[in-house]
């Protein structure tokens, strides 16, 4: 049995896979995954029925597993409000900055060769789209038996 919380082997194998500066994609259930994500990304399907499972919920797994450098947010067109969801990011993910994309700069970032890894949620909040960049693991974290 592993120690961490994260037990799903598909995306244990691509996180493991992944290093510095890789991408990870968490997708609302509104989103295109497979049309508007990077082609050698591999792809988790979590979204087994609406609702039952958020990308905030897998974000705080993900959290507790990567080093988290940095991430972007999809935000409405100009003059909508933010979606409460993606204040929800920026409080888990200070102080790694979060930077905004429209819709269609997201699909962009998102389709990325860099992206190693895509989970699809069953999120029914709009623009809960989050892609994650991995960062470094600092020294002095791994702890020897």
């Amino acid at each position: 049995m592993l120690l961490t919380d994260l037990l799903h082997p598909g995306i244990l194998e691509a996180l493991a896979g992944a290093g510095h500066g890789a991408r990870v994609l968490l997708a609302d259930g509104h989103y295109p995954a497979s049309t508007a994500a990077g082609e050698r990304a591999r792809t988790v399907h979590l979204n087994l029925r609406p609702g039952l499972l958020d990308v905030t919920t897998v974000l705080d797994a993900l959290l507790r597993a990567i080093p988290v450098e940095s991430a972007q947010v999809m935000v409405p067109p100009e003059g909508e409000p933010e979606p409460p969801a993606i204040a929800e990011y920026r409080a888990r993910l200070a102080p790694a900055p979060v930077e905004t994309l429209d819709r269609f700069a997201f699909y962009d970032a998102a389709r990325s060769p860099d992206l190693a890894l895509a989970i699809v949620t069953a999120d029914i909040r709009t623009y809960a789209n989050l892609l994650l960049t991995i960062g470094v693991r600092a020294e002095g974290t791994l702890t020897p038996r």
